[in-house]
């Protein structure tokens, strides 16, 4: 008998318990003598009997309209409709009849879904003709000399290659790594962006500029790669070392956390040995020479920093982080920032805002400070207005203005804690990540509002700050304070009372110390560390990252507190 059965739940189903019902004797004798439906047709009927009792009376009796079924469309049709579907579900599509089945065969349906999900837009029909990214990116960055001839050795043979095998052995199957990762590196840290390149899953790690030139754009090298050969299972190949991709391994740990894996250390080795590693290493992360860098100190920081770093050229971890969520009263819109470390040389930090407050978290770190911890926390109740330049030269006025803002968050702290027993659940409900703010006014800017919301922090600044849209006031460093990067802006919009995290070697006796964060424009900020007599400058990463956003602000805070409790 012909398949009566609809996707869409209308029709004479011979499944159909009402239809059977309105039959008379001799009409179900005719119809249980008609031959029995393929198993097939049997599983598109017993999917419309469960629509058909759905339909709750509704069925298709002589008066209905006629209805199209999906079966009936036609080919060209199908593959449309089936294209514009995520690709998870096409599996189970293609287990519904023998036509969906053939369908789903055709390679513009999961071209589509590769470009549509993952960004793909290479033609496997024409990669010899037009190349591919990696033909430069990734052979000529691991060996300038080789000759352009055999750029193609290192790549698949695309030539028998399917969409659907791109999609569901590469694509579908590693979506798990995408996004941004911090490496467990000890106190180092680090910035991993695993995308979807050409015909390519790479983790790149981004690096800062070379010291001290923060306005610079990053830097980045391959670590690994995955991409698919002749046969229909992924490649996964390690991408450290001059010697070109070797292979490698990726197990996904838990949710959030994945480790790679090198087979062939051997090609991580240089035929000069440590000193050769060492110098090639030097020119890379510092853009210079040994001999170039006189401060006994920071070679021996540098010295240190290859030593550890380079012990886990084997097997690395790598934990997911999350861009911060952005709203419309945010100060500046947050994000990774480039910063200025003194002898440390220039490190990544993450600015993000909590109600009252700013923190900038590190994402690389330093023997002293290391990744995951709050380099820099920002009150915004309590702006600071400097003085004129000529008295901004003098240190001691500033460090006058800024203790007696301290002294007064110090003092508004005290009448929390002595009238929180009195309030009771009211104060209950703040969350310890906003402070309140009492009444107490500062005598360096204009005086906190009451009223607000946890999340007006950044509109009652933007409120209070007139020269947002105009040329700012004139910023000039005041003398004995020292500077990595003497050419920072000599205007600034507004500034804001902070605390500074510092240590000693090995994150011992850390403690928090007043300073002033600036803010300079959309894109940069500064940071002045009283104690140390030290400023910082921030510049803005210009870069887009796919996958990095938080599924939810809880998700986001939680990510902050799991990689501070890894160095803490």
């Amino acid at each position: 008998m012909a398949v009566c059965a609809r996707l869409c739940g209308v029709g004479p189903s011979r499944g159909c318990r009402r239809r059977q019902q309105r039959r008379g004797p001799a009409e179900t004798a005719a119809a249980d003598s008609e031959p029995d439906t393929d198993p097939e047709e049997e599983c598109i009927e017993a999917g419309a009997v469960a629509l058909c009792g759905a339909e709750g009376g509704r069925g298709a009796g002589p008066s209905s309209p006629p209805r199209c079924s999906l079966l009936e469309l036609p080919p060209e049709l199908l593959v449309e409709i089936f294209a514009s579907l995520p690709g998870t579900d096409l599996p189970s599509l293609a287990q519904v009849c023998t036509k969906f089945r053939r369908i789903l065969l055709t390679d513009t349906i999961w071209r589509r879904r590769c470009r549509e999900e993952y960004g793909v837009c290479e033609n496997l029909r024409k990669l010899e003709i037009t190349g591919v990214s990696c033909r430069d990116v990734y052979a000529k960055r691991i060996n300038p000399r080789v000759k352009s001839g055999r750029f193609m050795k290192i790549l698949p043979d695309y030539e028998h290659m399917e969409y659907r095998d791109v999609y569901t052995c590469l694509l579908h199957r590693y979506r798990h790594i995408l996004g941004l990762w911090q490496p467990d590196i000890g106190p180092y840290g680090g910035l991993l962006n695993v995308v979807v390149d050409g015909l390519f899953i790479i983790g790149w790690m981004y690096l800062p500029p070379h010291d001290p030139h923060v306005d610079d754009p990053m830097r980045f090298k391959p670590l690994f790669r995955i991409h698919l050969m002749e046969r229909k299972s992924a490649t996964v190949e390690c991408m450290y070392g001059h010697r070109g991709p070797h292979n490698g391994h990726i197990q996904i740990v838990k949710k959030d956390e994945f480790s790679t894996k090198c087979n062939q250390t051997d090609h991580h080795r240089m035929s000069g040995g440590r000193q050769e590693e060492f110098r090639t290493w030097l020119r890379e992360e510092w853009g210079r020479t040994l001999e170039d860098i006189f401060h006994e100190h920071m070679q021996e920081l540098i010295l240190m920093k290859f030593i550890y770093t380079s012990q886990y050229d084997n097997c690395l971890t790598y934990r997911r982080i999350y861009l911060p969520p952005s709203h419309p009263d945010d100060l500046i819109r947050p994000g990774l920032f480039k910063g200025t470390y003194g002898s440390h040389g220039l490190e990544i930090v993450m600015l993000s805002f909590h109600g009252k407050c700013a923190r900038a978290t590190k994402i690389t770190g330093d023997p002293n400070i290391p990744a995951g911890q709050q380099t820099v926390e920002i009150d915004l109740m309590h702006r600071i207005q400097l003085p004129d330049v000529e008295n901004l030269r003098n240190f001691n006025e500033l460090s006058r203005i800024v203790l007696e803002v301290r002294e007064q968050v110090r003092l508004e702290q005290q009448q929390q804690q002595e009238d929180r027993p009195e309030d009771g659940e009211g104060h209950g409900r703040h969350s310890p990540r906003e402070p309140q703010h009492g009444p107490a006014q500062s005598s360096a800017g204009p005086p906190a509002e009451k009223g607000r919301e946890p999340g007006d922090g950044g509109a009652m600044a933007a409120e209070e700050q007139p020269a947002q849209g105009g040329q700012g006031q004139p910023f000039v460093l005041p003398v004995g304070v020292s500077s990595r990067n003497e050419d920072y802006p000599r205007t600034c919009r507004m500034c804001f009372y902070g605390t500074g995290l510092i240590a000693g070697h090995g994150f011992t006796s850390p403690e928090r110390t007043p300073g002033v964060f600036i803010l300079f424009d959309k894109d940069r900020f500064g940071f002045i560390w009283l104690e140390l007599k030290s400023f910082s400058l921030y510049s803005r990463v210009q870069a887009s990252f796919r996958n990095a956003d938080a599924p939810s602000p809880q998700a986001f805070e939680e990510m902050l507190k799991n990689i501070q409790s890894l160095t803490s």
